[in-house]
């Protein structure tokens, strides 16, 4: 019993030694104060550090950073730094679905990309305090923060950020990971924009579209109604590019798949950010058959 409780302790001892969070403000003004949580490994190393940028999920109106702290704490025990940011909630208190206001809607998504932005920014600016490498910045997020990585990716940064012009030019994230995002406008992923991307979706996801489809399967007179690309409309595309992409699908799986890659996948994340580092190049789609009837699914590779 002695040995086992040793044994407990060394383990738990050396998880906390594996990795260390800082809280810090990456933007303030009169109205507003914005922090991240970054967590970085514990082990000192001469290298600079990979950084992924991460933005939680909640519709613009809910959720908070803390909530995948797993995900940081796993990925700074394998050597990577994550920044966990706050965003604004523009949409708390509004309506974000059918009945919503489309320009509503978007504006969400520009305040959080351009929120994404600054967080980015703050960090390349403080990288040599915190040892971080600047050439290996990847962004992930999900359902709502998967929106905002997907944006802040293809997005152009001059027109549609609302701060200042503070990012370097010609800037470009490393790569994306995403839960169940999705993106306005396909063809702003072009053969000059793109980075690896690993994605996972549910094919029947009524929330946000797992291809081409309305945000929360509004119809088309409604006030709320927004099309949205999700994650197989993004590997089609990525794959006419022949660009790197890794997308995992749940046959007739719904939104409740949207923080896989941040909990019971954290390993596929582990395994993407290292083959992009080491310049792997990858074209895959794992299927995770259906728990439904045969037939029940739109997509005939889930039968």
């Amino acid at each position: 019993m002695k040995k086992l409780l040793l044994f407990l302790f060394v383990l738990l001892f050396n998880n906390i030694q594996a990795q260390e969070i800082k809280t810090l403000t990456y933007f303030q003004n009169d109205t507003l104060k914005l922090d991240l949580d970054l967590y970085l490994p514990k082990k000192k190393s001469n290298e600079k550090i990979p950084l992924i940028m991460f933005a939680f999920g909640g519709g613009f109106s809910g959720g908070e950073r803390t909530s995948e702290k797993e995900f940081g704490k796993f990925m700074a025990e394998n050597g990577y730094a994550v920044a966990s940011i706050s965003y604004s909630l523009y949409m708390k208190g509004k309506d974000f679905g059918c009945k919503g206001t489309l320009t509503e809607k978007i504006k969400a998504i520009q305040i959080g990309v351009s929120d994404m932005w600054q967080a980015t920014s703050f960090l390349i600016e403080n990288a040599n305090k915190y040892n971080l490498d600047t050439s290996k910045i990847f962004i992930s997020g999900i359902s709502a923060g998967a929106e905002i990585g997907f944006h802040a990716s293809f997005w152009d940064y001059k027109l549609m950020n609302l701060y200042k012009s503070n990012l370097p030019e010609n800037f470009k994230y490393k790569g994306f990971i995403g839960g169940s995002g999705a993106i306005q406008d396909i063809n702003l992923i072009t053969k000059e924009k793109a980075i690896p991307m690993l994605l996972a979706h549910g094919s029947n996801d009524d929330t946000v579209p797992y291809s081409a489809g309305s945000h929360r399967s509004c119809p088309t007179n409604a006030s709320g109604w927004l099309i949205l690309f999700g994650s197989y409309a993004v590997y089609n595309q990525m794959k006419e590019l022949h660009k790197d992409i890794e997308l995992i699908t749940f046959c007739g799986g719904g939104h409740e798949f949207s923080g896989y890659l941040f909990h019971d996948g954290q390993q596929y994340v582990l395994d993407f950010v290292n083959d992009v580092l080491k310049g792997k190049k990858f074209e895959s789609h794992l299927i995770v058959p259906s728990k439904k009837e045969k037939g029940s699914d739109k997509y005939l590779f889930c039968d």
